[in-house]
């Protein structure tokens, strides 16, 4: 069986590039081979090298890339780590190379595709559900990648897709209407979820969406 590169990319604390280890092993266990992508000044040579792409999860993605004033409540992460994902991001999509947005990651190909965030959902939204720890259903609407139906998901997130990004489209929502999911129109496979997957290996849902992924991936090998 052909193992299809994946790259995931990494943040940055201090002197060190870090990610959890829950990526590499749910692609490792889906038949991936998982590759870690540190921010440099060339984007495209890991875009031409890679199979598929992961954006996982992090802090926050500065609002000055969608023309706001941060609020008190964001942390970004750093911009060299956020400028190196949008660029990566861009190169992968130009090849029509499978790729899956995670939390942050999410939250980054919407703006990147030009939506914006709601900085930060409990100051901004009347939403009934603590999107920051704990688990909520989500409704997943008809799609080309996940099963349709209820499901229950981990959430550990602040922010929230605002406007959706051009090309994009929501297919899975929680109760009080946070976007969960989109996926692009017309790419073979973009896809970002809202809730981390990768910590729950054994989940169907999780299974599901990183078999299809790698999948994808291998088909582009």
């Amino acid at each position: 069986m052909i193992k299809p590169i994946i790259g995931i990319t990494t943040d940055i604390k201090g002197e060190y590039v870090k990610m959890k280890h829950h990526y590499a092993d749910v692609i490792t266990q889906a038949g991936g081979s998982p590759v870690l992508i540190p921010p440099s000044s060339h984007p495209r040579d890991y875009a031409q090298s890679i199979n598929g792409l992961i954006i996982p999860g992090g802090a926050d993605l500065d609002p000055q890339y969608y023309h706001e004033i941060a609020s008190p409540t964001v942390k970004p992460v750093p911009k060299k780590r956020s400028d190196f994902e949008i660029g990566l991001l861009k190169e992968v999509v130009k090849y029509r190379k499978p790729v899956i947005g995670i939390c942050y990651g999410m939250q980054l190909i919407n703006v990147a595709f030009g939506g914006t965030l709601f900085q930060d959902i409990n100051s901004q939204l009347p939403v009934e559900i603590n999107h920051k720890k704990g688990y909520h259903i989500i409704v997943i609407a008809e799609n080309r990648f996940l099963r349709r139906g209820r499901f229950s998901v981990n959430s550990t997130h602040h922010q929230a897709v605002k406007k959706l990004g051009s090309g994009l489209k929501a297919f899975a929502f929680s109760a009080d209407n946070i976007v969960e999911a989109f996926c692009h129109d017309k790419l073979p496979y973009l896809v970002g979820v809202q809730w981390h997957p990768e910590r729950l290996p054994d989940n169907k849902l999780s299974v599901m969406l990183f078999d299809s992924f790698v999948k994808a991936s291998i088909d582009n090998t």
